[in-house]
Protein backbone atom coordinates (compact mmCIF):
# COMPACT_ATOMS: atom_id res chain seq x y z
CA UNK A 1 0.00 0.00 0.00
CA UNK A 2 1.15 3.57 -0.89
CA UNK A 3 -0.06 6.44 1.43
CA UNK A 4 0.35 10.43 0.95
CA UNK A 5 0.47 11.73 4.50
CA UNK A 6 -0.46 15.53 4.61
CA UNK A 7 -0.24 17.90 7.52
CA UNK A 8 -1.81 20.54 6.55
CA UNK A 9 -0.94 24.15 6.60
CA UNK A 10 -1.69 27.16 4.72
CA UNK A 11 2.04 28.49 4.80
CA UNK A 12 3.78 25.16 4.52
CA UNK A 13 1.42 22.23 4.02
CA UNK A 14 3.46 18.89 4.68
CA UNK A 15 3.57 15.64 2.87
CA UNK A 16 5.11 12.77 2.79
CA UNK A 17 4.76 9.05 1.28
CA UNK A 18 5.35 5.60 2.64
CA UNK A 19 4.71 2.16 1.08
CA UNK A 20 4.63 -0.50 2.84
CA UNK A 21 1.84 -2.37 4.65
CA UNK A 22 1.48 -4.35 8.43
CA UNK A 23 3.98 -7.10 9.04
CA UNK A 24 6.20 -5.70 6.43
CA UNK A 25 8.68 -2.85 6.58
CA UNK A 26 8.30 0.40 5.58
CA UNK A 27 9.95 2.42 3.13
CA UNK A 28 10.22 5.86 2.43
CA UNK A 29 9.04 7.23 -1.27
CA UNK A 30 9.34 10.76 -0.97
CA UNK A 31 9.16 14.11 1.83
CA UNK A 32 8.87 17.54 1.48
CA UNK A 33 6.49 20.34 1.52
CA UNK A 34 3.75 22.30 -0.42
CA UNK A 35 4.13 26.15 0.41
CA UNK A 36 2.53 29.83 0.21
CA UNK A 37 3.07 33.24 0.63
CA UNK A 38 1.53 34.76 3.34
CA UNK A 39 2.29 37.79 1.36
CA UNK A 40 -0.53 35.95 -1.19
CA UNK A 41 -4.47 36.60 -0.89
CA UNK A 42 -6.15 33.30 0.18
CA UNK A 43 -7.27 32.02 -3.14
CA UNK A 44 -4.12 32.28 -4.44
CA UNK A 45 -2.61 30.47 -1.76
CA UNK A 46 -5.22 27.66 -1.68
CA UNK A 47 -4.74 27.54 -5.28
CA UNK A 48 -0.73 26.72 -5.07
CA UNK A 49 -1.40 24.64 -2.17
CA UNK A 50 -4.04 22.93 -4.30
CA UNK A 51 -1.57 22.35 -7.59
CA UNK A 52 1.03 20.99 -4.72
CA UNK A 53 -1.36 18.57 -3.59
CA UNK A 54 -2.13 17.68 -7.49
CA UNK A 55 1.46 16.95 -8.36
CA UNK A 56 2.43 14.77 -5.36
CA UNK A 57 -0.88 12.81 -6.40
CA UNK A 58 0.41 12.93 -9.96
CA UNK A 59 4.00 11.95 -9.20
CA UNK A 60 3.41 9.31 -6.43
CA UNK A 61 -0.09 7.61 -7.40
CA UNK A 62 -0.92 6.78 -3.67
CA UNK A 63 -3.75 4.14 -2.66
CA UNK A 64 -4.63 5.93 0.23
CA UNK A 65 -4.37 9.36 1.41
CA UNK A 66 -4.26 10.21 5.35
CA UNK A 67 -4.79 14.56 6.60
CA UNK A 68 -4.01 15.03 9.84
CA UNK A 69 -7.48 16.24 11.74
CA UNK A 70 -7.35 19.23 12.70
CA UNK A 71 -7.42 20.24 15.78
CA UNK A 72 -8.43 23.50 18.24
CA UNK A 73 -5.52 25.70 19.18
CA UNK A 74 -5.95 29.06 21.00
CA UNK A 75 -5.04 30.92 17.77
CA UNK A 76 -8.35 31.38 15.54
CA UNK A 77 -6.40 32.27 12.04
CA UNK A 78 -4.09 29.42 12.43
CA UNK A 79 -7.06 27.33 13.34
CA UNK A 80 -8.49 28.31 9.97
CA UNK A 81 -5.62 27.92 7.57
CA UNK A 82 -5.22 24.79 8.37
CA UNK A 83 -8.70 23.25 8.09
CA UNK A 84 -8.36 25.17 4.77
CA UNK A 85 -6.03 23.69 3.37
CA UNK A 86 -7.11 20.27 5.12
CA UNK A 87 -10.35 20.83 2.96
CA UNK A 88 -8.20 21.16 -0.22
CA UNK A 89 -6.20 18.04 0.72
CA UNK A 90 -9.18 16.29 1.30
CA UNK A 91 -10.96 17.41 -1.91
CA UNK A 92 -8.51 16.80 -4.36
CA UNK A 93 -7.81 12.71 -3.19
CA UNK A 94 -11.53 12.98 -3.49
CA UNK A 95 -12.08 13.45 -7.17
CA UNK A 96 -9.47 10.64 -7.49
CA UNK A 97 -11.49 8.18 -6.14
CA UNK A 98 -9.06 8.05 -3.68
CA UNK A 99 -9.92 6.85 0.60
CA UNK A 100 -9.16 9.74 2.53
CA UNK A 101 -8.53 8.69 6.47
CA UNK A 102 -8.32 11.68 9.13
CA UNK A 103 -5.88 10.75 12.08
CA UNK A 104 -6.16 13.16 15.14
CA UNK A 105 -2.15 14.14 16.40
CA UNK A 106 -2.31 12.06 19.21
CA UNK A 107 -3.19 9.19 17.35
CA UNK A 108 -0.45 9.43 15.29
CA UNK A 109 1.75 9.58 18.39
CA UNK A 110 0.46 7.22 19.83
CA UNK A 111 1.31 4.79 16.68
CA UNK A 112 4.81 5.89 16.03
CA UNK A 113 5.83 6.30 19.69
CA UNK A 114 3.37 4.51 21.66
CA UNK A 115 2.52 7.50 23.51
CA UNK A 116 0.10 10.08 22.75
CA UNK A 117 1.68 12.71 24.61
CA UNK A 118 5.12 12.10 22.66
CA UNK A 119 7.57 15.24 21.61
CA UNK A 120 7.99 16.22 18.32
CA UNK A 121 11.66 15.42 18.59
CA UNK A 122 10.73 11.48 19.71
CA UNK A 123 8.09 11.63 16.87
CA UNK A 124 10.98 12.14 14.48
CA UNK A 125 13.29 9.79 16.17
CA UNK A 126 10.79 7.30 15.88
CA UNK A 127 9.96 8.01 12.06
CA UNK A 128 14.07 7.85 11.08
CA UNK A 129 14.33 4.54 12.84
CA UNK A 130 11.01 2.90 11.25
CA UNK A 131 12.33 4.06 8.14
CA UNK A 132 15.99 3.45 8.64
CA UNK A 133 16.87 7.10 8.09
CA UNK A 134 20.20 8.85 8.95
CA UNK A 135 17.49 11.61 10.28
CA UNK A 136 14.22 12.73 9.65
CA UNK A 137 12.72 14.26 6.93
CA UNK A 138 13.05 17.81 6.79
CA UNK A 139 11.17 20.32 7.78
CA UNK A 140 9.30 18.95 10.43
CA UNK A 141 6.53 19.24 8.59
CA UNK A 142 7.22 16.63 6.28
CA UNK A 143 7.97 14.40 9.05
CA UNK A 144 5.27 14.75 10.46
CA UNK A 145 3.37 13.66 7.54
CA UNK A 146 5.54 10.57 7.04
CA UNK A 147 4.54 9.87 10.41
CA UNK A 148 0.68 10.53 9.33
CA UNK A 149 1.43 7.87 6.53
CA UNK A 150 3.10 5.00 8.75
CA UNK A 151 0.06 5.81 11.63
CA UNK A 152 -2.11 5.23 8.25
CA UNK A 153 -0.38 2.54 7.15
CA UNK A 154 0.01 0.46 10.67
CA UNK A 155 -3.82 1.46 12.09
CA UNK A 156 -5.43 2.28 8.69
CA UNK A 157 -4.92 -1.29 7.62
CA UNK A 158 -6.42 -2.89 10.68
CA UNK A 159 -8.92 -0.45 10.72
CA UNK A 160 -10.21 -1.62 6.85
CA UNK A 161 -9.85 -5.11 8.00
CA UNK A 162 -12.46 -4.95 10.79
CA UNK A 163 -15.21 -2.85 8.60
CA UNK A 164 -14.74 -5.82 6.21
CA UNK A 165 -15.24 -8.17 8.70
CA UNK A 166 -18.51 -6.28 9.94
CA UNK A 167 -20.08 -5.93 6.61
CA UNK A 168 -19.33 -9.65 5.93
CA UNK A 169 -20.74 -10.24 9.43
CA UNK A 170 -23.93 -8.45 8.87
CA UNK A 171 -24.24 -9.52 5.15
CA UNK A 172 -24.24 -13.43 6.18
CA UNK A 173 -26.93 -12.17 9.27
CA UNK A 174 -29.18 -10.52 6.78
CA UNK A 175 -29.01 -13.72 4.72
CA UNK A 176 -29.81 -16.21 7.18
CA UNK A 177 -32.85 -14.07 7.96
CA UNK A 178 -34.04 -13.84 5.11
CA UNK A 179 -33.52 -17.56 4.47
CA UNK A 180 -35.25 -18.63 7.84
CA UNK A 181 -38.16 -16.12 6.22
CA UNK A 182 -39.03 -18.20 3.20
Amino acid sequence: MRVLGIDPGLTRCGVGVVDGSIGRSLSLTAAGVVRSSAEDDLPTRLLGIERGIDAWLDTHDPDAVAVERVFAQHNVSTVMGTAQASAVAITRAARRGLPVAMHTPSEVKAAITGSGRAEKAQVQHMVARVLRLATAPKPADAADAVALSVCHIWRGGAQERMARAQQEFARKVELARQARGR
